[in-house]
């Protein structure tokens, strides 16, 4: 009889429950909503000045918006161990791609950073973020016996400057993410930690003596930073008119829509700026309303992290959100001239369309990552 009742048990198979982040995926929607609509109030004089259309860039957006979710829900669906096999074919595709960007992209500003790909134009070095996150945590999963070594911090770090070097030729504050990315998974990883510091305390005086010795615009920009009101070209210009933005917001702001300095005051304001538009409408208010969301965004990557089935899932995410911890604070040091201009985006608000899709499909990394942690440990 007892026979009879387990054999009834395993014949009726109940659907398998997963743990699902809603509270992460709602705050994707909720950034991703309220960047659309901070775009088209930033952008829709300069579009409708120089396209004949007040929704161009809202419109571009948004349709980046759709593949990027599509992108993310396909990620979540992914197996994420699965990046385990395809690690080294990530890293390698991905790096071909920015050395030949040097050779065959489309140029602005002097900048070849763009391969046209259909009408899109596609950057690839924003895909060398996910490529070196899911590098390094392969490696970290792989080689988690012999952090201890300081040839292995080498190697680590090795691969995460192969990457940033033709990257660092266009564009250093790209590849300033990516050496950061690398760099902050090791330091969770590893407990020789005074190593890695020196290690990278090495590269980074390398790097300053050959941007000095480079100088051009990036000695530029350092110069405009320091005494923006003594600049002739755009870069000193758009400093000031985005100080004065963030100065004229007061406590509330002027209100969604009123911004006074959007109107061709400040240029690509819809660009690395627009965090002084959201200060100008919205107020301390607005700009604290912001940071919240994305410490609520974070605070849930980190809840996953914790909860990973894995260590490789864990660190992918903590991957993930040093990328996003880098963006959201250069791209609030620039609005605010803490640093130099580094033309760095705020996540899921700024204009531009490969760095959404990117980060959407990380975003979908993340929930592919969550949907493998058991039930019993997602109790807060």
């Amino acid at each position: 009889m007892v026979d009879a009742r387990q054999r009834e048990r395993k014949r009726i198979r109940l659907p398998k429950v997963r743990y699902f982040d809603y509270g992460f995926l709602g705050m994707v929607f909720m950034l991703l909503g309220f960047g659309l609509v901070m775009l088209y109030s930033s952008s829709a004089y300069t579009a409708a000045l120089h396209y004949g259309s007040p929704t161009y860039f809202l419109k571009k957006q948004a349709m980046m918006a759709m593949l990027g979710l599509f992108a993310m829900f396909v990620m979540a669906r992914f197996p994420y161990r699965s990046w385990l096999k395809l690690d080294k074919m990530a890293y390698v595709g991905t790096l071909i791609l920015c050395v030949l960007v040097l050779f065959i992209g489309y140029s602005a500003k002097g900048q070849a950073r763009w391969i046209p790909i259909g009408g899109i134009r596609f950057q690839p070095s924003e895909l060398a973020k996910p490529a070196i996150t899911v590098a390094i945590a392969s490696w970290i999963y792989k080689k988690r016996d012999k952090l201890l070594y300081v040839e292995h911090l080498v190697f680590g770090l090795g691969i995460t400057v192969i990457m940033a070097f033709p990257i660092l030729l266009n564009n250093l504050s790209t590849a300033a993410i990516v050496v950061g990315i690398g760099f902050g998974m090791m330091l969770v990883a590893t407990r020789r930690k005074l190593e890695l510091f020196g290690l990278s305390g090495v590269l980074i005086f390398l790097a300053a003596i050959g941007t000095k010795l480079k100088g051009g615009y990036r000695s530029s920009r350092i110069a405009n930073w320091r005494h923006p009101e003594l600049a002739s070209d755009d870069q000193g210009y758009q400093i000031l008119q985005g100080l004065y933005a963030i100065g004229s917001g007061g406590p509330f702001g002027k209100g969604l829509g009123s911004s006074a300095q959007k109107l061709g005051k400040i240029p690509e304001v819809q660009n690395d700026m627009i965090f002084t538009v959201i200060v100008e409408e919205l107020g301390v208010f607005g700009a604290v309303c912001v940071v919240i969301m994305f410490m609520v965004l974070l605070w849930r990557m980190m809840f996953i992290a914790n909860h990973a089935k894995d260590m490789f899932g864990s660190f992918l995410v903590i991957g993930i959100m040093i990328h996003v911890s880098l963006q959201i604070i250069l791209n609030i040091a620039v609005a605010s001239n803490a640093i130099p201009n580094t033309g760095v985006t705020l996540p899921f608000i700024s204009y531009g369309g490969t760095s959404l899709i990117i980060l959407l499909a990380e975003m979908g990394i993340v929930l592919s990552v969550s949907r493998d942690i058991p039930l019993d440990q997602t109790e807060l």
